[in-house]
Protein backbone atom coordinates (compact mmCIF):
# COMPACT_ATOMS: atom_id res chain seq x y z
CA UNK A 1 0.00 0.00 0.00
CA UNK A 2 1.44 3.48 -0.95
CA UNK A 3 -0.71 5.98 0.62
CA UNK A 4 1.28 9.09 -1.09
CA UNK A 5 0.67 7.63 -4.25
CA UNK A 6 -2.99 7.12 -3.50
CA UNK A 7 -3.12 10.77 -2.46
CA UNK A 8 -1.49 11.87 -5.37
CA UNK A 9 -3.64 10.21 -7.62
CA UNK A 10 -7.14 11.31 -5.66
CA UNK A 11 -5.55 14.69 -6.11
CA UNK A 12 -4.78 14.13 -10.23
CA UNK A 13 -8.14 12.23 -10.67
CA UNK A 14 -10.46 15.27 -8.69
CA UNK A 15 -8.77 17.90 -10.95
CA UNK A 16 -9.16 16.14 -14.19
CA UNK A 17 -12.97 15.52 -13.42
CA UNK A 18 -13.51 18.91 -12.39
CA UNK A 19 -14.35 18.02 -8.79
CA UNK A 20 -13.96 21.12 -6.22
CA UNK A 21 -13.47 18.77 -3.19
CA UNK A 22 -12.19 15.46 -2.41
CA UNK A 23 -10.94 13.25 0.34
CA UNK A 24 -8.04 10.67 1.33
CA UNK A 25 -6.97 8.46 3.88
CA UNK A 26 -4.40 10.82 6.37
CA UNK A 27 -0.85 9.82 6.89
CA UNK A 28 1.64 11.94 8.11
CA UNK A 29 3.88 12.41 4.94
CA UNK A 30 0.53 13.21 2.95
CA UNK A 31 -0.48 16.11 5.56
CA UNK A 32 3.08 17.55 5.16
CA UNK A 33 3.01 17.39 0.67
CA UNK A 34 -0.66 18.59 1.16
CA UNK A 35 0.70 21.91 3.19
CA UNK A 36 3.17 22.39 0.55
CA UNK A 37 1.02 22.29 -2.55
CA UNK A 38 -1.73 24.28 -0.17
CA UNK A 39 1.39 26.73 0.15
CA UNK A 40 2.44 26.91 -3.80
CA UNK A 41 -1.34 27.43 -4.66
CA UNK A 42 -1.82 23.59 -6.03
CA UNK A 43 -4.36 23.11 -3.49
CA UNK A 44 -6.70 25.83 -1.81
CA UNK A 45 -7.18 23.89 1.54
CA UNK A 46 -6.43 20.95 3.72
CA UNK A 47 -8.50 19.87 6.37
CA UNK A 48 -8.13 16.95 8.88
CA UNK A 49 -11.24 15.19 9.72
CA UNK A 50 -11.62 12.90 12.29
CA UNK A 51 -14.66 10.32 11.84
CA UNK A 52 -13.91 7.65 15.21
CA UNK A 53 -11.14 6.49 15.31
CA UNK A 54 -10.06 7.06 11.58
CA UNK A 55 -8.60 10.49 10.08
CA UNK A 56 -9.33 11.77 6.85
CA UNK A 57 -7.83 15.02 5.04
CA UNK A 58 -10.21 16.93 3.25
CA UNK A 59 -8.54 18.61 -0.42
CA UNK A 60 -9.91 21.48 -1.58
CA UNK A 61 -8.67 21.66 -5.55
CA UNK A 62 -7.51 24.95 -7.08
CA UNK A 63 -8.95 25.83 -9.94
CA UNK A 64 -7.67 29.47 -12.03
CA UNK A 65 -10.06 31.68 -14.26
CA UNK A 66 -10.81 29.99 -16.92
CA UNK A 67 -11.97 26.72 -14.52
CA UNK A 68 -9.04 24.80 -15.64
CA UNK A 69 -6.90 23.05 -12.54
CA UNK A 70 -4.11 24.69 -10.94
CA UNK A 71 -2.28 20.54 -11.09
CA UNK A 72 -1.78 19.84 -14.63
CA UNK A 73 0.61 16.83 -13.72
CA UNK A 74 1.08 15.20 -10.40
CA UNK A 75 3.82 12.49 -10.11
CA UNK A 76 5.24 9.77 -8.11
CA UNK A 77 8.81 9.50 -8.70
CA UNK A 78 10.04 7.39 -5.77
CA UNK A 79 7.91 4.50 -5.27
CA UNK A 80 7.76 1.62 -3.05
CA UNK A 81 9.65 -0.81 -5.67
CA UNK A 82 12.65 1.75 -6.49
CA UNK A 83 13.22 4.35 -4.40
CA UNK A 84 15.13 8.02 -5.70
CA UNK A 85 17.78 9.81 -3.23
CA UNK A 86 19.44 12.54 -4.82
CA UNK A 87 22.34 14.82 -3.32
CA UNK A 88 21.86 18.94 -2.71
CA UNK A 89 23.91 18.88 -6.34
CA UNK A 90 21.73 16.98 -8.24
CA UNK A 91 18.42 18.23 -6.97
CA UNK A 92 15.97 18.41 -9.75
CA UNK A 93 14.54 21.29 -11.63
CA UNK A 94 11.37 20.52 -13.15
CA UNK A 95 10.41 22.21 -16.39
CA UNK A 96 13.17 24.85 -15.27
CA UNK A 97 11.87 26.00 -12.43
CA UNK A 98 8.07 26.65 -13.34
CA UNK A 99 7.43 22.81 -11.63
CA UNK A 100 7.81 22.00 -8.28
CA UNK A 101 9.41 18.61 -6.78
CA UNK A 102 8.67 17.89 -3.49
CA UNK A 103 11.71 16.12 -1.38
CA UNK A 104 11.71 14.05 2.06
CA UNK A 105 14.98 15.06 3.97
CA UNK A 106 16.05 14.83 7.22
CA UNK A 107 14.67 18.38 8.07
CA UNK A 108 11.52 17.33 6.93
CA UNK A 109 9.10 17.79 4.00
CA UNK A 110 10.08 20.57 1.60
CA UNK A 111 10.30 21.75 -2.10
CA UNK A 112 13.53 21.64 -4.31
CA UNK A 113 14.47 25.14 -3.74
CA UNK A 114 13.96 25.30 -0.32
CA UNK A 115 16.40 21.89 0.19
CA UNK A 116 18.87 23.56 -2.36
CA UNK A 117 19.00 26.35 -0.46
CA UNK A 118 20.19 24.61 3.00
CA UNK A 119 22.13 22.23 0.81
CA UNK A 120 20.69 19.01 2.05
CA UNK A 121 19.63 16.30 -0.71
CA UNK A 122 16.54 13.44 0.35
CA UNK A 123 14.12 11.47 -1.48
CA UNK A 124 12.37 12.87 -4.16
CA UNK A 125 8.49 12.17 -3.31
CA UNK A 126 6.89 13.78 -6.33
CA UNK A 127 6.66 16.69 -9.11
CA UNK A 128 3.50 18.46 -9.82
CA UNK A 129 3.19 21.10 -12.40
Amino acid sequence: MDSLGDLLTRIRNAAMAGKERTEAPWSRIGEAVCGILVKKGYLKSVETKKDGVKQRLVLEIAFGDDKNPAVNHIERVSKPGRRIYVTAAKLPKVLRGYGLAIISTPKGVMTDTEARKARIGGEILCEVW
